[in-house]
């Protein structure tokens, strides 16, 4: 009776296994969705968005946040003119507090009202390309900052 059991027990197992897709992504707009992660981990933007914001960050924003994203290393102290230095976004500063509205809104209008020097780059950058940016941002991001922000991100978007 047991054996009975195993064996049907292992039959739905591997008809479960079966019938999942192995496509990892799932084309929602641009939303690459990797189902091998745990759900807390899908990011909203695809390796698509990733490659091209890379070519934009270091076409514009790595002269000043760095080619890796890594920013200044004092950010958080005013400099001689009383501005705040660029932040690194590779997710060890402040960035990842913010809502992916808050910060297409900074790359569009600028850090100058933030208490930065950063420019506006909605005369340079389209939306697409500003969202390809901060997915390349994000890309340097690991699961567990992520998972944070997604989770600030999610509550502020309600």
């Amino acid at each position: 009776m047991i054996s009975k059991l195993l064996i049907v027990a292992g039959s739905l197992l591997v008809i479960t296994a079966c019938s999942e897709t192995t496509d990892t992504s799932s084309n929602i707009g641009e939303k690459s969705v990797d189902v091998n992660k745990p759900a807390a981990f899908s990011r909203w933007y695809s390796d698509r968005q990733v490659k091209k914001g890379r070519h934009i960050f270091q076409t514009h924003c790595a002269s000043c946040h760095q080619a890796d994203a890594s920013g200044t290393q004092n950010w958080r102290e005013k400099d001689v003119s009383g501005n705040y230095p660029p932040p690194p976004l590779n997710g060890t500063a402040h960035a990842w507090h913010h809502p992916l509205r808050s910060l297409k809104r900074t790359v569009q209008a600028g850090g100058v009202l933030l208490g930065g020097t950063m420019p506006a780059f909605s005369e340079k950058l389209n939306d697409r390309e500003i969202e390809d940016v901060l997915a390349w941002v994000q890309s340097h991001w690991s699961d567990e900052i992520y998972s944070m922000w997604s989770q600030r991100n999610d509550q502020t978007s309600k």
